[in-house]
């Protein structure tokens, strides 16, 4: 996890619309020219299918030292076997993943809307991760019954955030919970997932809550569709950065 406790925006994977070209700088690559606007991206790929440890190096050395990466688990762990008997697939997947080395900010799993909140199921889970990595781990269930005291009081007990998610599938999804070493926010476009631009008044909420919260900060807009998670993340960027830069003066 970078040092750094203040808000840092980004996007899921670090394609860049023709459109927005002028928001970046040059780079060898396109990872390399995102980095030089965003400071944090999420590996969205990783969900569908491996990747070499040379991949994950090849990444790590297109950024520079502060950028962070957080990868989402893949989908084999959580939808395929709803995490039950994964302990070599998770073998698989950490060994891989962690050739990004100092630049693995985080680890993301999302689980599949069916999946109800079974306790024995989830902390035989969390501690099976534990045991082979201490990197930070946002959660990001879908099912009604994992928005409860009860939930949060067992992520926090195995130190899992809770991630807020736009849209919320109830009220209480869409603020960040568990534990509160990592606060993150992911934001998949509204009213049509993947594809919607939010406005100004919805970039200012949000701006509002990431403010509210304390301790590392990770924005991530995931409405790539049409590749408007970029210009949203910029605009939300300026928002925090404008504040930040006018509290650091008064």
């Amino acid at each position: 996890m970078r040092a750094s406790s203040g808000p840092l925006v980004g996007c899921a994977g670090w394609s860049i619309p023709g459109r927005y070209a002028d928001l970046f700088g040059p780079g060898e690559s396109m990872l390399a020219r995102y980095a030089t606007r965003f400071p944090v991206v999420e590996i969205n790929s990783s969900f569908y299918r491996p990747h070499k440890p040379g991949t994950y190096e090849r990444w790590a050395a297109s950024v520079p030292p502060a950028f962070r990466f957080s990868v989402k688990i893949p989908r084999t762990i959580s939808h395929d076997s709803a995490l039950v008997g994964v302990g070599p697939l998770l073998d698989r997947f950490l060994d891989e993943s962690s050739a990004l080395g100092t630049k693995l900010g985080g680890l993301l799993l999302q689980l599949p809307p069916s999946l109800a909140l079974d306790t024995r199921r989830a902390s035989s889970f969390f501690r099976a991760l534990r045991r082979r990595s201490e990197a930070p781990l946002a959660c990001e269930p879908r099912h009604a019954s994992w928005f409860t005291d009860a939930a949060d009081a067992l992520l926090l007990r195995h130190g899992v955030s809770r991630l807020g998610a736009d849209p919320a599938r109830v009220p209480a999804a869409a603020q960040p919970g568990g534990a509160s070493t990592w606060r993150y926010w992911r934001w998949h476009g509204a009213p049509r997932m993947y594809y919607s631009d939010y406005d100004d008044a919805a970039l200012d909420a949000l701006a509002g809550q990431v403010r509210q919260a304390r301790g590392p900060r990770w924005v991530i807009f995931d409405n790539t569709a049409h590749g408007f998670a970029v210009a949203n993340a910029a605009r939300l960027q300026e928002r925090l950065s404008t504040r930040t830069a006018r509290s650091d003066t008064e």
